[in-house]
């Protein structure tokens, strides 16, 4: 059976690049300021306060699991009143060694291991639209074991390493997106496959892109009526079916162009379009440039 999310991390190919240690102490606050990168972090033992800029705050607890998609604004604290102190994100990724915030000495009050990684794929933005702001998991012994084994991983120089890392944050993102909850979650590709009705649609979509799928069609496999299906794709995803549709095959498309493993005429008839012609027009008006010139200019940039 086709599994839509692992399809779409699979594609976008994450790669861990950086894993720290964080601790606090005493009367401690950071304000780290807009990322962009995913990032994540587990806490090992005590706890704090997260407040993520748009996002309710958080009391995290030792094993409990945070996945930032987009990482802007947070404020990280301990109990006590504090006025933050203001980092820059790119600068401390570029540290070495565990961080440790106010009191040095003594036993800390909340440690963290933390990190963040980059898609290798250029449809972040095709994952990272859909997803909550922040991804919250408490106590899954199964996800801290795995955000353990990644950490470790990537403090090594052994062979095989970078293999390792991309296969364990592929790992870690499907089981800490599938463990999150969806029946709450705001509009995106969670709560969408949540939905035990909708999950059948993506299922159809990505089992068969080529397809000449219609409405009827997605919304017969949904068990819904045309104006159901499509008022409660569009209300649970965020986006129309079609233009999730016409998105996912975009993706593939680019995929394919990028690793050479088709001419535009193949790469055409197997996203769902009849000729290349028609292809290049879709292709052209979705990514900006056509297909042609879009595969040279992945190979020169590869």
């Amino acid at each position: 059976m086709v599994d839509p999310l692992s399809e779409i991390i699979g594609l976008l190919r994450p790669q861990a690049v950086f894993t720290k240690g964080i601790s606090g102490a005493g009367r401690w606050g950071v304000r780290y300021t807009d990322f962009g990168n995913p990032s994540f972090a587990i806490v090992i033992e005590g706890a704090c306060r997260l407040a993520v800029d748009g996002q309710p705050e958080l009391i995290l607890q030792a094993g409990d699991f945070v996945l930032l998609p987009r990482t802007p604004g947070f404020t990280m604290t301990g109990f006590e009143p504090v006025r933050p102190q203001v980092i820059d994100p790119h600068a401390a990724a570029r540290a070495a060694g565990e961080v440790r915030h106010d009191r040095q000495d003594g036993p800390p009050d909340v440690r963290i291991l933390g990190g963040y990684f980059v898609f290798e794929g250029e449809d972040a933005e095709l994952l990272i639209s859909l997803l909550p702001g922040q991804v919250h998991v408490r106590g899954i012994d199964r996800l801290s074991t795995l955000v353990r084994l990644l950490i470790e991983e990537a403090a090594t120089d052994r062979p095989g390493r970078d293999l390792v890392l991309s296969r364990l944050v592929e790992i870690v993102l499907v089981e800490a997106l599938r463990l999150a909850p969806s029946r709450d979650a705001p509009a995106g590709l969670l709560r969408g496959l949540g939905d035990a009705r909708l999950a059948e649609s993506f299922r159809q979509m990505h089992g068969d892109p080529a397809r000449a799928w219609t409405m009827a069609e997605l919304a017969k496999a949904s068990a819904l009526s045309r104006s159901s299906f499509f008022e409660r794709f569009s209300r649970h995803v965020g986006v129309a079916p079609m233009e999730y549709l016409m998105g996912w095959r975009m993706a593939l498309a680019k995929d394919l162009l990028r690793r050479r493993e088709a001419d535009i005429a193949e790469v055409a008839e197997r996203v769902g379009y009849g000729s290349a012609s028609t292809f290049s027009t879709a292709f052209t008006r979705h990514v900006g440039q056509p297909p042609g010139r879009y595969a040279k200019g992945a190979s020169m940039r590869a």
